[in-house]
């Protein structure tokens, strides 16, 4: 008789819309080898928290640049980088401004679209 064990990995992730309140927040997702960090933060927001902010548009890996973030302070895109059972601490980007949580502003100033608003 078999037994189906599941495993968890630990992942934190910083929350938050302005620095100054920004915190660490922790999930328990379900791990398998192999798994993104991605896959893992998809879970969280489909089963934990679907207020969680990130931001994916897997058309092409490594092209979209969408849901870069940072783990261990190196700049990673969320899905191609491998989780391990030891987790990770997940920020957004630096030198970015913050939308909220995961999500970074990464459109180049020149293409704005803001100037074409009213004022």
């Amino acid at each position: 008789m078999t037994q189906d064990l599941t495993t968890s990995v630990r992942i934190q992730v910083q929350r938050g819309t302005t620095s100054s309140e920004c915190k660490l927040t922790t999930f328990d997702v379900p791990y398998h080898s192999g798994m993104s960090l991605l896959d893992a933060l998809i879970w969280v927001r489909a089963n934990v928290d679907a207020s969680l902010a990130i931001r994916y548009s897997c058309t092409n890996a490594n092209t979209c640049k969408e849901c870069l973030v940072r783990v261990d302070d190196k700049t990673v895109y969320a899905c191609t980088y491998r989780l391990t059972e030891a987790g990770a601490t997940v920020y957004p980007l630096k030198n970015k401004p913050l939308v909220a949580d995961l999500v970074s502003d990464i459109i180049p100033p020149k293409e704005k679209l803001s100037h074409l608003l009213p004022d």
